[in-house]
C-alpha cells in the first residue's frame, strides 16, 4: 500500500522528519525505498545526471514519463513524485493537467512544478481535479538562466519575504508539499513556520519537514561540481545500500544537515 498524504501530513505533525530520495531507475528505487524513504523523486536533474546535459531544460515529458514508469515499478510503498519538464506545465493550467495525468498514468503520486505564485493557477486546476502537486521554491534549476546560474536564493529580507509569499500562494492553491532548495536556514525556518503542509530541504536548512538528496551525489557517482548541500554518504559505508540507509537514518535523527551543509 503506497504512502499518501494523510501518512505524510501525520508525520509533519508529530514532528518525524520526512526523508526523500531522487533516483531515476527501478534498481535504485527499490534500494531507497528499502533503506526507509518515504518518497522517491523522480527529478529532471535526469537531465544532468543520466543525460550528460548541462542544465535540466532538455528533458522532455516523454523522458519524465518514461523514468516516473521505472521508478514506480521498483517500488511498492513510497511516494512516487514525478518532476514536471520545463515547457510541460507553463502555458495553462490545462496543459499543467494535461501533463501531470500523464505521469500519473505512469505510476506518479505527486507531480512537482516549479515558480511561485504565477503557477498558483496550475496548481490549482490540478490538485482540484485529483492530481496531488508538490510545489518547488527557492532555486527552481528551470529558471537557470533568469537567476543568472545556481545561486542561493532569498538572501535579503525581501527576497525572503518573497519566497515565503510564493510558499503561502501555493498552499493557499492546494500544494500538499513543498521543495525548497539553495536559501538561507533562517529562511527554511521561517517558511516551514508560516505553513502546514512539509517542506522537504535541499540546502534549506534543519528546520524544515525533511530532507532530499539526489542519489547521484550523494553516492559520490556524478564528478561535476556539487552544492554546498551535498553530503557524501559514500565515505565510511561498506556499500550503497548502507549509505543510503544512513542518510534516512541521519534526516530522521535531525543529524543531517549539520551546519556545514547549510547557508
Amino acid at each position: 500500500m503506497r504512502i499518501g498524504l494523510s501518512q505524510l501530513q501525520s508525520l509533519h505533525a508529530a514532528g518525524e522528519k520526512i526523508a526523500m530520495i531522487c533516483c531515476y531507475d527501478s534498481a535504485m528505487a527499490i534500494l531507497a525505498e528499502d533503506a526507509g524513504a518515504e518518497i522517491i523523486l523522480v527529478g529532471d536533474s535526469l537531465g544532468m545526471l543520466v543525460q550528460g546535459h548541462d542544465s535540466t531544460l532538455p528533458v522532455s515529458l516523454d523522458h519524465a514519463v518514461y523514468h516516473t514508469t521505472c521508478v514506480a515499478r521498483g517500488t511498492r510503498k513510497a511516494v512516487v513524485l514525478g518532476d514536471l519538464p520545463f515547457g510541460s506545465y507553463q502555458v495553462s493550467p490545462e496543459q499543467a493537467f494535461e501533463s501531470g495525468a500523464k505521469l500519473m498514468a505512469a505510476g506518479a503520486t505527486m507531480v512537482k512544478l516549479e515558480g511561485g505564485a504565477a503557477m498558483a493557477p496550475a496548481v490549482e486546476f490540478m490538485a482540484s481535479r485529483g492530481i496531488p502537486v508538490c510545489g518547488h521554491l527557492g532555486l527552481t534549476p528551470q529558471s537557470v538562466f533568469t537567476l543568472g546560474g545556481f545561486k542561493v536564493q532569498g538572501k535579503t529580507e525581501d527576497a525572503a519575504k518573497r519566497v515565503i509569499d510564493d510558499a503561502k500562494a501555493l498552499e493557499r492553491s492546494g500544494a500538499c508539499m513543498i521543495v525548497l532548495e539553495a536559501v538561507p536556514a533562517e529562511v527554511g525556518r521561517q517558511m516551514q513556520e508560516a505553513l502546514s503542509i512539509p517542506v522537504i530541504g535541499i540546502g534549506a536548512g534543519p528546520h524544515v519537514a525533511g530532507q532530499i538528496l539526489l542519489m547521484y551525489d550523494m553516492l559520490d557517482i556524478y564528478r561535476g561540481r556539487k552544492a554546498k548541500f551535498v553530503k557524501n554518504f559514500m565515505v565510511g559505508a561498506p556499500s550503497i545500500f548502507a549509505a543510503l540507509e544512513t542518510y534516512v537514518k541521519e534526516v530522521k535523527s535531525g543529524a543531517f544537515p549539520s551546519p556545514e551543509y547549510c547557508y
